[in-house]
């Protein structure tokens, strides 16, 4: 069962800090035909969402410090951020940010796990999170890659109660009988100074020709797009920013 709406402890939304948000609005605009949100509110700032047919998909932001790569971070749902804040602590990750309110928006807080793989808590208010999921522009899958494993597979369950399925080569989280991501464990073909990580799979309706498209556009390919088990087609790719992030194709799911 793929996910299909905001689920609490589940993916929720995803951002990119970037070095030039107004190219990175183009390049992803031509690859999934997202349209920017023309009624963002001034209080925002530079915070731009991003749609897909009307509904919130992603948004794009400037860095907000000098030291911050440029990367995509992917956001879970919590019904309480203080809490699993305390959690996170309880499990050995840390806080970069500690709970603190958006506006009418949300409550949000910046974590890491043990091994320092960033990502976001959000508490939803006025704003829930992506408007759709699991159809081609959206986000549909998210995977850690950590050179820690068996940290994560105690740590991400004892802070948000996720299920782990794991196999021979790779192990899935997931949460109320829906797997929603992966874990990759990264090896010697990971360059040292690549940190653990999230990385936001987006889906498509054809992984080679979305991969021939970033690449027409500006991208690098870090994964040539290749079949996976479950009829799956996937690639990954790092945008002319350097941000990478992957996609994939799945055939029609329950």
């Amino acid at each position: 069962m793929k996910q299909t709406s905001v689920t609490t402890d589940a993916p929720c939304w995803v951002e990119l800090g970037t070095s030039d948000p107004a190219a990175a609005r183009a390049f992803y605009r031509e690859l999934f035909g997202w349209q920017e949100d023309d009624g963002a509110r001034p209080e925002d700032g530079d915070y731009t969402q991003m749609l897909m047919d009307g509904v919130p998909a992603a948004a794009i932001t400037p860095r907000y410090a000098p030291q911050q790569p440029t990367a995509w971070t992917v956001c879970f749902a919590v019904a309480d951020a203080d809490a699993t804040a305390a959690r996170i602590k309880e499990a050995g990750g840390v806080l970069l940010k500690e709970p603190t309110d958006v506006l009418d928006h949300g409550r949000f807080a910046v974590a890491a796990d043990g091994s320092r793989a960033v990502f976001i808590l959000w508490q939803a208010w006025a704003f829930r999170g992506a408007g759709v999921f699991n159809e081609p522009g959206s986000l549909g899958w998210v995977e850690l890659l950590t050179r820690d494993p068996g940290g994560a597979t105690d740590f991400y369950p004892a802070v948000f109660g996720w299920s782990v399925a794991p196999s021979e080569h790779y192990t899935q989280w997931g949460l109320a009988g829906r797997d929603f991501g992966g874990m990759l464990v990264m090896d010697d073909a990971f360059p040292p100074q690549v940190p653990p990580h999230w990385l936001p799979y987006f889906a498509v309706a054809d992984a080679d020709l979305a991969a021939d498209r970033a690449v027409a556009l500006g991208a690098d390919v870090l994964m040539p797009a290749g079949g996976v088990p479950g009829g799956r087609r996937i690639a990954v790719l790092r945008d002319p920013q350097g941000a990478p992030f992957g996609i994939y194709h799945a055939p029609t799911e329950d």
